[in-house]
């Protein structure tokens, strides 16, 4: 038995050691063929990229290798890329950006003043916004002929940083005969600011004036913008230098200021509906400048553009603008030389040295017939020629 047993285990021993080796002999393949699986080969149409740190790393143990040296430019040229990328995208977002404000303001913009690149960039004195209506084409020339600088006179006056324009709307019939005169008078002149969603009318006069300054705003960067009626007669030098005394205050409102009766009677010229809520009957008006000619400084303007929906609306134009700023931090400036006479008044205070800024007729609003009597003022009590170009503002 013992032999047997013997026998038995030298027959099993030797397996054994034949088993260790082969598993040995196993796992050395084993492991060689694992590495060989996870070796991404090389494709010759693929370029290897890495990160700039990357690169630099292994190019410090292989600076000779042709293949790192692609992987180093093509990281360079990405970061370059993304240079030129990034400026680009955030100028397109920026241009997105005012686009989509543009809309959401909701600006009505005339066709033949939509704001460009140079407007935006340029900034301006003062805009001046004539008031006018479809059936006021006498008056129009009569302006032109008198205070308003013309053609190559008036692209002049822009440089010196001073706009104006004739502001007008739509009729209620859009295309029709008059909108089609207003159209025709503009490829003559070039000198107006259409109001796009605004239909004129007499009782829209509050609302002219909010489009007014809004599309104003829209369009120009200027320190003061102003609304003068097209039968008054203005002083631009004048005008300018004026304002140029209130360039410093941040808000102000420049203009004749008035307190009229609150008319409660129907039937009468400037009756107000809304009489009740001035208090008991023949209370007056608060302080309002007259609306014969104003000016309002660009946070003022700004004020009335970024709320023109929700600003009330009352029958009298000089009344509703008064009321917008009542309850603000607004000076308001009383300056008598906006609201001089006509001849002998206005012609008496220049000879003096007190030029106007502008003359009218309180009995007419305006001048009275201003068509026949404009260019009489103007000869009068008009500053002097050159005074427009000699002006610094």
């Amino acid at each position: 038995m013992s032999m047997k047993s013997r026998g038995v285990f030298a027959k099993n021993f030797m397996p054994r050691n034949w088993t260790l080796l082969l598993c040995l002999g196993s796992f050395c393949a084993g492991m060689l063929f694992t590495n060989r699986m996870w070796m991404v080969p090389e494709d010759k149409g693929i370029v290897k990229t890495s990160t700039l740190e990357d690169a630099q790393t292994d190019l410090k143990f292989e600076d000779g290798d042709p293949k790192l040296k692609v992987v180093q430019r093509s990281s360079n040229e990405s970061i370059g890329t993304l240079d030129k990328t990034i400026p680009k995208l955030e100028m397109k977002l920026t241009e997105a950006r005012e686009a989509h404000e543009s809309v959401m303001d909701g600006f009505p913009i005339s066709e033949n003043l939509k704001k460009d690149e140079t407007n935006m960039k340029r900034k301006y004195f003062m805009v001046i916004g004539i008031n006018t209506a479809f059936s006021s084409r006498k008056r129009r020339d009569s302006v032109r002929a008198t205070w308003m600088p013309q053609g190559d006179k008036r692209k002049k006056l822009e440089e010196k940083g001073i706009v104006i324009h004739f502001v007008i709307g739509h009729s209620s019939t859009p295309g029709g005969i008059l909108d089609k005169a207003v159209e025709a008078e503009e490829m003559m002149h070039g000198d107006f600011l259409r109001l796009q969603d605004h239909v004129e009318g007499y009782m829209e006069l509050s609302a002219k004036t909010k489009t007014y300054f809004s599309t104003a705003v829209a369009l120009w960067d200027a320190e003061f913008y102003i609304k003068v009626d097209d039968d008054v007669h203005v002083n631009l030098a004048t005008l300018g230098t004026t304002l140029s005394g209130h360039r410093m205050k941040p808000r102000v409102y420049i203009g004749c200021m008035k307190s009229g009766p609150v008319l409660a009677r129907k039937g009468v010229k400037y009756h107000e509906p809304q009489y009740w809520k001035f208090g008991e009957v023949g209370n007056h008006y608060f302080r309002h400048a007259t609306g014969q000619l104003y000016a309002i400084s660009k946070d003022v303007a700004t004020y009335i553009s970024t709320n023109q929906h929700i600003l009330h609306k009352y029958a009298n134009e000089d009344v509703s603008l008064g009321s917008w700023l009542i309850g603000l931090d607004v000076e308001h400036v009383d300056e008598r030389r906006l609201c001089c006479g006509t001849p002998p008044d206005c012609e008496w205070k220049a000879q003096a040295g007190n030029i106007c800024v502008a003359s009218f007729d309180w009995k007419c609003s305006g001048i009275c017939k201003s068509v026949e009597r404009m260019a009489d003022v103007h000869q009068r009590c008009g500053e002097d020629e050159n005074a427009l170009w000699s002006a610094g503002f």
